[in-house]
């Protein structure tokens, strides 16, 4: 049996596969979110509490001699610093938080490649010009997934998926160039390498058996990839949950298109072509949180399903936290665009979920008009479990929607890793396509196409005319009092 753990960004989950591929167990352990509006941040010690409580429930019952191996995956580009014992000396700084734009910025012009403050270069810089005395005490700096397996085999290392990685991680060349102390960064191991072996102190703390293989699964994004078989051209990763990652393999390597993130695809010779929207099931969160917080979400579902396409010519532009791909503009704010008497909250709910599907279909026009080719989407994630939200994406992406028989992508990926890493694949693009098994697929309907086109034309334009005020939205802040006051 493989064993295969994915940390997510608010909750840990971990399935135990046989040797079929059949899943016998699966689990979940919820983290919580940070409460921070400044800072998205974790205490790192929360993911080896939520998988000692995992494997204390999933391995209940069955022979420990039974595990061929762990696969460990997670969140990223997720940051923290470490001690020579492995224990945190800070918050995890998660993949979410942008408080390096400055470091961004600084660390660009002196590589001359472009950073985002997301990346680990910005957050380290950040830390040690922020916190001289931390940066200083560090032993290593580690991902989420390093940060696991370290713990679990007593080797530190950082995941590198292939060479060119090294601009959103680090390489020497660019440690340097920083002033950054080379010694504090682990050396670099590939997906699906074994990195060590449970140590007796693991073994105790986490009931796994000494000496169980411990394999490197990577960000949990690659792990998604190759358990949606998003590994041939065409072939489109939705990536679902607070926010969206679309993530296209390509043939083609359509170079720097600003807007997107174009890097060597896990399976070679392919191209990852990728843009993230940062609130999508975020936003159908926050709908329900502060305006139907009585409902749950299959309520939510109903109403959207009983609203028709177009949601009445309401457009919700889905940017609560600011938006990545393409804009990458930190000030844009969340808008209801046509809002009126007629409207009620099955337009406002259908418009919320529309928003985000027009958001996708801006990253994938961005990708066709830089010469890629879209086939299909392979949904993921909360949101894909919803079929109307499924369909809604099919109409108005103009693409099909697939979405697996087995719900959770990062830990097929991990099964799919686990299986190369023990000879019983050739190679990952092969594992890969064992573990995907299309369950549902929804095709785009015609009789929709003209009111989303319409529309679509409308949200592009609303932010287009709406950016230039969103900088003073920005400077208006709201006190402990409730209170709106400006920036000086």
């Amino acid at each position: 049996m493989i064993f295969t753990v994915d940390i997510g960004t608010t909750r840990v989950k971990a399935a135990l596969f046989d040797a079929e591929g059949g899943c016998t167990g699966l689990a979940a352990v919820e983290l919580g979110e940070s409460d921070s509006n400044t800072y998205h941040e974790v205490d790192a010690r929360l993911w080896l509490g939520a998988l000692s409580d995992i494997a204390s429930r999933l391995l209940s019952g069955i022979s420990r001699s039974s595990l061929r191996a762990i696969v460990v995956s997670g969140n990223g580009p997720t940051i923290l610093p470490i001690d020579a014992r492995g224990e945190p000396l800070a918050p995890a700084i998660t993949w979410l938080d942008r408080r390096a734009q400055k470091e961004a910025k600084e660390a660009s012009a002196a590589l001359n490649y472009p950073l985002d403050a997301a990346f680990n270069l910005p957050k380290i810089l950040w830390l040690q010009r922020h916190f001289p005395e931390l940066y200083a005490s560090s032993c290593f700096f580690v991902s989420c997934p390093e940060f696991v397996i370290g713990h679990l085999s007593g080797e530190w290392a950082t995941c590198l998926p292939n060479e060119g990685y090294t601009r959103i991680i680090w390489d020497r060349a660019a440690l340097e160039s920083l002033s950054l102390d080379t010694d504090k960064f682990p050396s670099f191991v590939g997906i699906g390498e074994i990195v060590g072996r449970v140590h007796a102190r693991a073994a105790e703390v986490f009931g796994l058996p000494q000496g169980l293989p411990v394999v490197m699964g990577g960000p949990d994004f690659i792990a998604s990839l190759l358990g949606t078989a998003t590994v041939r051209p065409g072939r489109t990763c939705d990536k679902g949950g607070t926010s969206e990652g679309i993530n296209l393999c390509s043939e083609k390597d359509i170079g720097d298109a600003g807007a997107l993130l174009v890097m060597p695809h896990i399976v070679k010779p392919y191209f990852n072509i990728s843009g993230v929207i940062s609130t999508s099931g975020g936003a159908l969160s926050w709908f329900k949180s502060h305006v139907l917080p009585a409902e749950d979400f299959d309520t939510i579902y109903r109403r959207v399903a009983a609203t028709k396409p177009g949601a009445g010519g309401l457009v919700f532009l889905p940017y609560l936290a600011g938006e990545r791909s393409p804009h990458w503009d930190p000030d844009a704010r969340a808008v209801f665009l046509g809002l009126g008497l007629h409207h009620d909250l099955g337009a406002m709910a259908r418009a919320v979920l529309e928003g985000t599907a027009f958001a996708m279909r801006e990253v994938l026009d961005v990708m066709e008009t830089a010469g890629a080719r879209v086939e299909d989407m392979r949904a993921t994630g909360m949101p894909s479990l919803s079929p109307v939200w499924n369909q809604i994406k099919a109409d108005i992406t103009g693409k099909r929607v697939l979405v697996a028989d087995f719900p959770e992508p990062e830990l097929a990926g991990c099964l799919a890793i686990g299986r190369f890493a023990l000879g019983e694949e050739a190679d990952l693009a092969a594992a890969s396509e064992k573990v995907f098994v299309p369950a549902h697929i929804f095709e785009p309907r015609q009789e929709t196409a003209a009111v989303y086109d319409e529309l679509f034309a409308i949200y592009l334009e609303g932010y287009r005319r709406l950016a230039s005020l969103f900088p003073a939205i920005s400077k208006v802040q709201v006190g402990a009092d409730g209170v709106a006051r400006p920036v000086d």
